[in-house]
């Protein structure tokens, strides 16, 4: 033990201090025989520390988002369309929502415009006066529509809201201007 602590107080020493080497070193020159036995180094008995990695349980608080889907019972508009040489009928309810922050909104689907072989659904979101702090809420509006398969579009008028979800519509600010965009429409429901 004593050789141990004393290798390591050489080694503080030199670590410790700014050597620099001045002249090459030379061994001496010798011719000895020698008859040795091999030496044995130092041995240690090192006790770590026993680790043992698991999980327990435990009550913790953690911030939890509750969404709360209540089914009731409201009146739905129900479209039918029929087309010329269309074929068969298909039962579908279009939904338009937007999830919002800061303030409440609604969003109600306005009128429903065909024009060839799509279906333009135009809703308007509009910003309420209830502030909802901190929470993000969705709303949403549906109508029913029979109608042969047809590709529909969602057309929102109103600012968009700054949410990923909200990216599956379009919004629109100037709603005439898009629809003089549009080619032999007509519309099929207005609310």
């Amino acid at each position: 033990m004593k050789n141990f602590i004393g290798l390591l107080m050489i080694i503080l020493l030199v670590s410790s201090c700014d050597v620099q080497q001045k002249k090459e070193a030379k061994l001496p020159d010798v011719d000895v025989e020698i008859d040795a036995e091999a030496g044995q180094l130092p041995t240690y008995d090192v006790d770590w520390a026993d680790v043992n990695v698991g999980t327990r349980t435990k009550m913790v608080k953690i911030p939890k988002v509750v969404v709360v889907m209540e089914e009731v019972e409201v009146e739905v508009p129900y479209v039918d369309v029929d087309m010329p040489n269309s074929g068969e009928k298909e039962e579908l309810t279009l939904t338009v929502e937007a999830e919002v922050t800061g303030k409440e909104h609604s969003i109600d689907i306005k009128e429903i415009i065909a024009s060839n072989d799509k279906l333009y659904v135009i809703s308007r979101l509009k910003e309420l006066d209830q502030d909802l702090g901190d929470k993000k809420l969705r709303v949403s509006d549906r109508v029913i529509l029979n109608a042969p398969d047809l590709n529909v579009k969602h057309i929102i008028m109103g600012e968009k809201p700054n949410r990923v979800f909200n990216d599956q519509f379009k919004y629109v600010k100037d709603i005439n201007a898009f629809k003089s965009g549009l080619k032999k429409s007509k519309v099929i429901f207005t609310k």
